[in-house]
């Protein structure tokens, strides 16, 4: 007599176990792996925007090194191999100029 019950709770808790990914709760795997390929593209961005290693760990302190470091080495790979230059950025430069051309003394 309990069976039918018990067959329903399993079939019941499955169904609910292997809707977590309709639910939007991600698991640990899938954590890891985002958290992995974040750093990665910031190390790649930071090489090709010819940033250091050190600078990079330092304005993304929250990214994993080592990811960082395997995309900035991979980059710097793939530009070495096809003989891309740097790009210098172009914020960074528009930030430094004095705005309204207003002079100092």
């Amino acid at each position: 007599m309990r069976r039918p019950f018990l067959n329903l709770a399993l079939v019941l808790g499955s169904t609910l176990v292997g809707g977590c990914d309709m639910l939007g709760i991600e698991s640990a795997e899938k954590v890891a792996a985002a958290r992995d390929a974040d750093g990665k593209a910031i190390g790649a961005a930071c090489r090709q925007s010819a940033r250091a290693l050190e600078d990079c760990y330092t304005l993304y302190k929250k990214a994993d090194r080592a990811a960082v470091y395997a995309g900035w080495r991979d980059m710097n790979d793939y530009m070495r191999e096809n003989k891309i230059e740097p790009v210098t950025p172009q914020i960074a430069a528009q930030a430094a100029e004095p705005k309204g051309g207003a002079e100092t003394h």
